[in-house]
Parts: structure tokens; C-alpha cells; sequence
């Protein structure tokens, strides 16, 4: 187990310090919901391109994807290249749509195409998926840093949490994103250190260690057969696009940052900036996995019994080969993967009670109140989050296991109710409800009869596919149930067509009326 010495913990303050200063300063203009929910509708695009990227980017991906390169190949890179084939399908439609179709969340445009059942049911699957992220998230960061340093685990879930807490309840998505630019610059700086230590230090260099990750198959993308039963390129890839896909048009953390940008074209350059940070990180983090796996193969170094796990190795080999003060920078990139998510998420999660929720009890309040429920609300989900990942430390991972298969479950779907509800002129109220009971019974057949530790086992009727496939026919199976029974309902309002993709492209060329019989004329983006 490593120790930090005195100028790692003075790179960490700092960095604490830094985050901390820039929600004090940020306060200051957090006197609306506007203000608090989306910056006022004026962040540059690059500054929310690194927004994009701080957010995608957690605590998780710094440990699962070297520890996933580092025990087998790069097939959980897979996923991550289809971001691109979903930013080229919703960026020039998608996002100007929801920056003309919705106020601040998300699920408003669910509830003007569905009604509030919809909008409701969509905004609560957001809520329970992301809590249940957010305390694991939480769990994961403290759980390395103890491993790397034997700080008490949960007074480094308390700092963490207090610190998040403070500069979101403060300065609010202003803050967030800002802090988001400082902590993917050090994101940065942390990766570029690490890979400059694991290039030169196996015998040999760079070339002794990519010859035998070449010969071991280290690099490997999975099976290139298109066999939906094996967890191969195909259905990594399938399960890649659907993921992205509901990320871009049904994840709150991602539509708020379409809503921040000055204009539809900054937006469009922010979130691609943003997807293209990624890309590379991913990569990056792989090559770190493999090269971790290398340096042990070729030094012959043995691992201490306690690194039984492949997620324990690269912060093994962090607090033990990294010099004083460079090691510190790293772990100041591993809190700023961690809690740019977790701002991110609080913010979110506050927008989605406030605008979801609230605004419906409390039709006749002032955006004074409004503004202060979203503060409170952001505190009482700081603080649920700690709780969780303090209730995970005493009991255990299996604490959260079926909190996530049941988070599983009520979030399927949500990319197929924005495809039916965009692509389908026919699809009505009624009809979306039809596919989301169908979808609900199929996503829980599939959670609990998939994979080898399934908890139900119904024989020949078990799921037979890879479990990640659950989610990807979740969609398929809620447009197939939804568009069909549409036809068993009275058609939609003539006013929900502009709510449509054929609407939105009338609309553009101004020919179309808008929700209410006034004419919207296109915004300059």
C-alpha cells in the first residue's frame, strides 16, 4: 500500500482549493434558475466541449479501462467509437431541436409529445440511474485513493462529497463547467505523465513492450463474427450506438450542455469537441492498461498479494513507481475524473426535480423559490450520495446490485420512446404507454434470466444473449410495441407534428405552426 509524501498532498490541496475558489466566484451570478440550470445560455464552445469530455470521463473509466486492457484486449474500447456515428445522426438535427423545443430539462419535450405521464416516468428513470452512478462513483474514487495512499476510506468519501457539494450548491452549472475545464486540462496532464513513465521503464522501451502486447493479441478489437450470442465487435458496437444514442437524446447531463451554448452552431462545435476529447482518452487508457501489463511481464517484478484484482494494478503501480509530486498530480486527475461526474450529476438531477417536478406542485412559485428548491435539492442529493457509498463501504458491493438491476430495468427504453416520439407522425399517448409496459416486462426478463450468475433461471426460456443486449433490443422492442399500438388509439394532436423530425424540418424552412397556433420562425444558429 503506498504513502503520499508531504508535496502530493500540497498538488491536491491546491487542486481542492481551485475548485472550491471557482464556485465562490461563480455565486455571485446565480440570482435564477436561468442562471443556475444553464449559465445564463452563454458558455463558449470550447469551454463546453471540455464540459463534455469532464463529464463522460469518471473515476470509473481512470480503473476499469486499464484494469479491462491490462487482464484482456481493447473490446471495451468498442462502444466508445460509435459516439461518432451518433454525434453525426443528432448533431445537425438533434440538437437544434431540443434547444428550440425545451426549456431547461431534458423530458419536457416527452411531456409535450406524451403528456406528463411520460415526461415524468422518463425524468424519474433519469433520477434512480444516475443516483445509484453516483454513490458507486463515489465508492470507486474513495476505494483507489485508499488503496493508494491508506487514507481512511470514508473520510475520503466525505471530502470528496463536501468539496462537490460546495461548489455546485454554490455556483451551480456555471461552476460545474468551469470547474469541468480545469479538471480535463489536469485529466490530461495525469494521462501524459503516466504514459511517459510506462513508455520507458519496461526492459526494453516502447518497442520491447508493443512487440508483446502484439504477440499476446493485446490489442484486439473482440471477434470480428457477427454472432449476436458472443460479446464480440458486433455486439459491442450495437451495444455502443444504443448507449450513445440515449445519452444524446434522453440523458439530462447531455441535452443541458446543448442548452448553455450562445447559439445552435457553438453547440454543435461544443459537443463535438467534447466526443472527440474522448475518443482519445479512451485509447489512452487502454494503451496505459496494456503497457501496465507489459511493464510486469517484462520486468518479471511480482505483484503483492493483496493486487489480486486486475482494477488494483494500475493504482498499484501509480503509488509505487510514479515520482513525489507527479504522483499527486495524478491522484488530482483521479478526484477531477470523479467529481466533475458527480457535479455534473447533482446539477442535473436538481434541474430535472425543479422543472420536472416542482414547477408542477408548485405552479404559482416565483423563480426565487424555484432557485432555492434547486439549491436544497442539490444538497440532499450530495448528501444521498455520500450516504450510498458509505452504506456500499460497510456492506459491500453486492449493497448496490440489485438497486442497480432495478435502475437497469426503469431506464430501458428511453432512446426508444425519443425515436417513436421523433420519427413516427402516428405515435400517440397511448401507444407510448403500450411500449413501455412491453419494454419493462422484456427488460426484466432479460435482467434477471442473462449470464451465468442469473437470478432467475427459466431453462430454455433464459435470455440467451450477452447481457449488454438487454438494453440494446429494450429500445427496439419499446418503438416495435409503441408504434403498433398507436394504431389502436385516436390519432395525435395535429399540433404534436411540429414535435416531429418531417415538423422540425418544416419548421426550419417556416412553413410549419408550433405547439399553441403561432408560427416559430427558425432561430439563427
Amino acid at each position: 500500500m503506498g504513502s503520499f509524501r508531504w508535496l502530493d498532498l500540497v498538488v491536491i490541496a491546491l487542486y481542492m482549493g481551485a475548485v472550491a475558489y471557482i464556485g465562490l466566484r461563480c455565486s455571485r451570478r446565480q440570482t435564477s434558475t436561468e442562471s443556475y440550470f444553464v449559465a445564463r445560455r452563454s458558455v463558449p464552445h470550447w469551454a463546453m466541449g471540455f464540459s463534455f469530455f469532464a463529464t463522460l470521463i469518471s473515476s470509473i473509466t481512470f480503473i476499469a479501462y486499464p484494469g479491462s486492457a491490462y487482464a484482456g484486449n481493447w473490446s471495451e474500447l468498442v462502444p466508445g467509437f460509435m459516439v461518432i456515428s451518433v454525434l453525426l445522426l443528432v448533431g445537425l438535427v438533434v440538437i437544434p431541436f431540443f434547444r428550440h423545443a425545451v426549456g431547461m430539462s431534458a423530458y419536457e419535450y416527452f411531456g409535450k409529445r406524451f403528456g406528463y405521464g411520460a415526461r415524468a416516468y422518463s425524468a424519474l428513470g433519469f433520477s434512480i440511474g444516475h443516483f445509484s452512478k453516483m454513490g458507486f462513483v463515489f465508492y470507486l474514487l474513495a476505494l483507489t485513493v485508499h488503496s493508494m495512499t491508506g487514507w481512511n476510506l470514508y473520510a475520503v468519501i466525505l471530502m470528496a462529497g463536501a468539496v462537490t457539494i460546495f461548489y455546485t450548491l454554490l455556483g451551480g452549472l456555471e461552476a460545474v463547467i468551469w470547474t469541468e475545464v480545469l479538471q480535463g486540462i489536469i485529466m490530461w496532464l495525469g494521462i501524459f505523465i503516466c504514459l511517459g513513465f510506462l513508455l520507458f521503464l519496461p526492459p526494453g522501451g516502447p518497442a520491447a513492450a508493443f512487440e508483446l502486447a502484439w504477440r499476446h493479441d493485446k490489442f484486439s478489437l473482440g471477434s470480428m463474427d457477427f454472432d449476436l450470442a458472443k460479446k464480440g465487435f458486433w455486439v459491442m458496437s450495437l451495444y455502443g450506438f444504443f448507449w450513445y444514442l440515449q445519452k444524446y437524446t434522453g440523458d439530462q447531463t447531455i441535452v443541458q450542455r446543448y442548452l448553455v451554448a450562445r447559439n445552435d452552431r457553438d453547440a454543435l462545435k461544443g459537443v463535438a469537441t467534447g466526443a472527440l476529447m474522448c475518443l482519445p482518452v479512451w485509447t489512452l487508457f487502454m494503451l496505459i492498461g496494456t503497457l501496465v501489463w507489459a511493464y510486469y511481464q517484462l520486468s518479471g517484478e511480482p505483484l503483492p498479494a493483496h493486487i489480486d484484482k486486475p482494477d488494483k494494478v494500475f493504482p498499484y503501480f501509480i503509488s509505487s513507481k510514479i515520482p513525489v509530486g507527479l504522483a499527486g498530480l495524478f491522484m488530482a486527475a483521479l478526484f477531477a475524473a470523479g467529481m466533475s461526474t458527480l457535479a455534473s450529476d447533482l446539477n442535473c438531477l436538481s434541474a430535472v426535480a425543479v422543472e420536472d417536478y416542482y414547477r408542477r406542485l408548485k405552479p404559482n412559485a416565483t423563480d426565487r423559490q424555484r432557485l432555492l428548491a434547486g439549491r436544497l435539492i442539490v444538497a440532499l442529493c450530495g448528501f444521498a450520495a455520500v450516504a450510498i457509498a458509505i452504506v456500499i463501504a460497510l456492506r459491500g458491493e453486492r449493497a448496490l446490485s440489485l438497486y442497480f438491476t432495478v435502475s437497469s430495468i426503469l431506464t430501458g427504453g428511453i432512446a426508444g420512446m425519443f425515436i417513436l416520439a421523433f420519427l413516427s407522425r402516428r405515435a400517440n399517448k397511448g401507444g407510448v404507454w403500450v411500449g413501455i409496459m412491453v419494454c419493462l416486462v422484456f427488460t426484466a426478463w432479460g435482467t434477471f434470466t442473462s449470464g451465468k450468475e442469473r437470478l432467475i433461471d427459466l431453462g430454455r426460456y433464459n435470455f440467451a444473449l450477452p447481457g449488454i443486449m438487454v438494453g440494446v433490443l429494450g429500445h427496439i422492442v419499446l418503438v416495435a410495441a409503441g408504434w403498433l399500438a398507436s394504431f389502436f388509439f385516436a390519432p395525435p394532436a395535429p399540433d404534436t407534428h411540429a414535435l416531429t423530425l418531417w415538423g422540425w424540418l418544416e419548421r426550419r424552412r417556416g412553413t410549419a405552426a408550433a405547439p399553441g397556433g403561432t408560427v416559430i420562425q427558425p432561430k439563427v444558429g
